[in-house]
């Protein structure tokens, strides 16, 4: 008889059916016409009912199947009113039946650290950028992001009412991505993807220094790491503090199982374990391709005002 899938691999396969569970709650969140919309630090920090409810459903049901995991979710909410039509049981066949990378064979549920964003874009969310919009669900074991789902719940939605809407893209290191046609962005191109609304003098002086070809300025980190793995874009620079640790780790594992690079923007890897603290402080460079390029133009007085 088959030995029965690795625990990485049935994490994973139950968080693709979670997050397209997630994508129709936004989806019907968004067509209801009620997003009610909560500012919490700011007008530019904004809560709605899909980020409630997508991350209630996202960790509840998690919770369910993998007790045992630590679930690390962007909104601070109640965990104990989570209603029946939330929790999804299911999960991808197609992933159970890939074998797990041989390093993580072993793994244990207390070992894994699950960093979930429910809506990354909630800006665009609610000004009707749709195509900004990612869910994201990222796995990380001894500190590194290793597994990563991130669903485009709006995938298509400008192709007419007939097109398939929305997508999950999946990831294991040491396997491979899937669900998108790895492309590169043009070759001898400098094309720079980097925040839509959180600008600001340094981000700006870091952007001007690499001298790009053309900026691309959209919503959401899961958005920005898909312009990267589908070459639209040759590298994501955002010399700021304010994105979190959910807002990384899934595309992390999504963008290094493919062979490109994200770090802060001195060089630093990100960690996952669950006593880490949120806040990507030093901001962000990631490339699919010639990280190298874009790390050694940095300017130093960006670097240095930039503390980890």
């Amino acid at each position: 008889s088959m030995a029965s899938p690795a625990l990485l691999m049935r994490v994973v396969a139950s968080a693709y059916s979670v997050a397209e569970k997630a994508a129709t709650i936004v989806r019907n969140v968004m067509s209801a016409g009620d997003l009610g919309i909560v500012e919490k630090a700011g007008p530019n920090d904004l809560q709605t009912k899909a980020d409630r409810l997508v991350q209630m459903s996202i960790c509840a049901s998690l919770a369910r199947k993998f007790p045992k995991v630590t679930i690390i979710g962007e909104e601070e909410l109640p965990t104990d009113d989570v209603t029946e039509d939330l929790i999804e049981d299911g999960h991808c066949e197609e992933i159970l039946k890939k074998p797990c990378p041989a390093q993580y064979t072993g793994i244990k549920e207390e070992e894994l650290v699950i960093w979930v964003d429910p809506l990354d874009g909630t800006k665009e969310y609610t000004e009707g950028l749709l195509d900004h919009v990612t869910v994201l669900i990222g796995i990380a074991y001894g500190g590194k992001a290793i597994a990563g789902v991130i669903n485009q719940p709006y995938y298509n939605y400008e192709a007419g009412a007939n097109a398939a809407l929305g997508r999950t893209i999946w990831g294991v290191l040491g396997m491979g991505a899937f669900g998108f046609q790895l492309t590169e962005a043009p070759a001898g191109k400098h094309i720079v993807v980097t925040t839509r609304s959180h600008s600001s003098a340094l981000v700006n002086e870091c952007i001007t220094a690499l001298n790009p070809d053309a900026v691309i300025r959209v919503g959401g980190a899961g958005n920005k790491i898909i312009q990267l793995i589908e070459g639209k874009a040759s590298a994501y620079v955002f010399a700021s503090p304010g994105c979190k640790k959910w807002d990384t780790c899934a595309p992390e594992a999504i963008l290094h199982a493919v062979g490109g690079k994200i770090t802060d923007i001195r060089g630093n890897p990100f960690q996952y374990n669950k006593e880490v603290k949120h806040m990507n402080s030093a901001g962000v460079l990631a490339t699919l391709r010639n990280y190298d390029y874009y790390a050694s133009r940095i300017p130093n007085t960006v670097k240095e005002s930039l503390v980890p």
